[in-house]
C-alpha cells in the first residue's frame, strides 16, 4: 500500500511525478484490492469514487462497464453490477444469451437463447427498482452513473428535449413523441423494435407518412436524452425503455438542483477523481462546456475547494482537490480497458504518462499500428504496455492477438506482471486459458510466461 503524505509543492508547483501518482490514486489503483468477494458495498465506493463507467456495445473482449470494477477490485460477479444498474433477473439472461451466440454461429441454439432473455425480461416487474444503484445517461458519453446524481444532470436533459442526434427528425415529427410514450406506458420495458412493432400494428389514424421504424429508434433516444425514458433494463445489450418513473425513486426526481449549483458540484467530483488536472481535464470528465466550466472552478477556488498549482512540463494551469495527498511510491498494477476513466482522455494520457493511445476499431485492418481493441497496462503507476484482447469462447481462451511494450522497460519484468493480470482476466471471464500470438515485440516474452 502507498505511503501517503501531505502534498508538498515548490511555490504552488507539483513534479510531473506527483502529479501522476496522485492522478493514479485519485482513481483508486493505489490501494490493495479486496480479499474476499466483491460486494454491492464495493461497487458503490467506487462509484462514488470515480463517478461513470462508461458503456460501449463492442464486446470482443468484455464490454467496458464492466472492466474498470475489474481493474480496480479484481475479478468478481458480474451479476452484481447487472442487479445494481438493471436489476436481478434480466442481464443475467442476457449474459448467457450473448456467451452461447459467442459459442455459436448464430442457429437455433442462439435464437433460443435469445427467446430466453426477452423472456425473461417480460417477467420484470414495473415500478421503480428497490435498490437501484445505476442508471443510464449522457454522464461522460453514455455512462452508468449513481442514482442518486440524476438531478445534477436535468440541465443537460433540457438542452437534450429534442435529442442529442436527429433532432430534426424529432421536431418533424411531434406526434411520434406522444406515440412511443403512449406505447411504452402501455407496454411497459420495450425495445425500440417492440415499440416500433406495437406502433405499426395500430391503425394510422392520423399518424401520416413521417412514420417509419428508424424514426421511431431516433424518437426513442430523444426522449432518453431529454429524460422522460430511461433504460430499465437490458437484453443481450439491447436498451428495454421505460418512463423513468416507473425506474427512479420519486424522492430523487423530485430534488431541484440549480443549474449552476449542478455544474459545480460536476466539475468538484471530476476535479475530485481526477486528483490534479487542467480546466481541459475537468470539463471533459462530464462533458461540460467553456462556457461552464470557467466559472465553475472560479467559485470552487474561491471556496477553496480546489487550489491552482502548477506541474512540471505541463503547459496548462492546474487544479488540485484540496486536501488531496500525494503516494511516496509508485503504486497501481491493472489492464485497462479503452473507457477507462483513468484513460479515457487521450490528451490527459499522453501528458500525464507519455503514453500516445488512440482506439483503433475504425482504422482498416491493415492500417492498425497495434490492433482492434487495445489496453493498456498500468504497472507501479505507469503505462509500460498494451495488448489486443479477444475473449474466444468457442476456444475457451484468452487471446492476445498483439503484445507491445514501451520503449525502455524491462521486458521481463513487465511481461511477467501483464501475464499475471492476463490469467486473472481469463478466469474472471470463465475461460480456461490465455493465448499468446506472435505479433508484437512483447509477445515471445508474454508467451513464456504464459505457459
Amino acid at each position: 500500500m502507498a505511503i501517503l503524505g501531505a502534498v508538498s509543492t515548490r511555490n504552488g508547483r507539483l513534479t510531473a511525478a506527483q502529479a501522476r501518482r496522485i492522478a493514479v490514486a485519485a482513481q483508486g489503483f493505489s490501494e490493495p484490492r479486496p480479499g474476499g468477494p466483491i460486494t454491492r458495498a464495493h461497487l458503490r465506493r467506487l462509484i462514488s469514487r470515480i463517478q461513470v463507467l462508461q458503456l460501449d456495445s463492442v464486446s470482443v473482449a468484455v464490454r467496458a462497464h464492466y472492466a474498470p470494477v475489474f481493474s480496480r477490485l479484481g475479478p468478481y460477479d458480474r451479476d452484481v453490477l447487472d442487479r445494481a444498474a438493471w436489476g436481478p433477473t434480466t442481464m443475467r439472461a442476457g449474459k448467457r444469451a450473448e456467451e452461447e451466440s459467442d459459442k455459436s454461429s448464430g442457429g437455433p441454439t442462439t435464437m433460443r437463447a435469445g427467446k430466453r432473455a426477452e423472456e425473461e425480461s417480460d417477467k420484470s416487474s414495473r415500478g421503480p427498482t428497490k435498490g437501484r444503484l445505476l442508471v443510464e445517461y449522457w454522464a461522460h458519453e453514455a455512462a452508468l452513473m449513481a442514482v442518486d446524481d440524476w438531478p445534477l444532470l436535468r440541465w443537460r436533459m433540457r438542452e437534450y428535449r429534442h435529442g442529442r442526434w436527429g433532432k430534426h427528425i424529432v421536431q418533424a415529427n411531434p406526434q411520434l413523441l406522444d406515440d412511443v410514450v403512449a406505447a411504452v406506458t402501455e407496454l411497459g420495458p420495450s425495445t425500440a423494435g417492440q415499440i416500433e412493432a406495437h406502433l405499426a400494428a395500430e391503425p394510422r389514424r392520423g399518424k401520416g407518412p413521417w412514420w417509419n421504424r428508424s424514426d421511431t429508434k431516433w424518437v426513442a433516444e430523444a426522449l432518453f436524452a431529454s429524460g422522460v425514458l430511461t433504460t430499465a433494463t437490458r437484453v443481450g445489450f439491447a436498451r428495454h425503455y421505460d418512463l423513468v418513473e416507473r425506474v427512479l425513486p420519486a424522492e430523487v426526481l423530485a430534488r431541484q438542483v440549480d443549474d449552476e449549483e449542478a455544474v459545480r458540484e460536476l466539475a468538484l467530483r471530476a476535479a475530485t477523481a481526477l486528483g490534479v488536472a487542467t480546466e481541459a481535464d475537468i470539463r471533459d470528465y462530464f462533458r461540460l462546456s467553456a462556457k461552464q466550466i470557467k466559472p465553475a472552478i472560479a467559485d470552487l477556488v474561491a471556496a477553496g475547494e480546489i487550489e491552482p498549482v502548477g506541474v512540471d512540463g505541463w503547459a496548462a494551469p492546474a487544479y488540485l482537490r484540496a486536501g488531496r495527498t500525494v503516494p511516496r511510491l509508485d503504486r497501481g498494477t491493472a489492464l485497462l480497458c479503452p473507457f477507462d476513466p483513468l484513460i479515457f482522455f487521450r490528451p490527459r494520457v499522453e501528458r500525464i504518462f507519455h503514453f500516445h493511445y488512440r482506439i483503433e476499431i475504425y482504422t482498416p485492418a491493415a492500417q492498425r499500428q497495434y490492433g482492434y481493441y487495445v489496453w493498456p497496462l498500468l504497472l507501479d503507476g505507469h503505462l509500460v504496455a498494451r495488448v489486443d484482447l479477444k475473449a474466444d469462447r468457442a476456444a475457451d481462451t484468452l487471446r492476445v492477438v498483439g503484445a507491445f511494450g514501451e520503449p525502455d522497460v524491462p521486458r521481463a519484468t513487465v511481461a511477467a506482471a501483464l501475464a499475471g493480470e492476463l490469467q486473472s482476466m481469463a478466469r474472471w471471464l470463465g475461460l480456461g486459458d490465455v493465448t499468446v500470438s506472435d505479433r508484437g515485440d512483447l509477445a515471445a516474452d508474454l508467451r513464456r510466461q504464459c505457459r
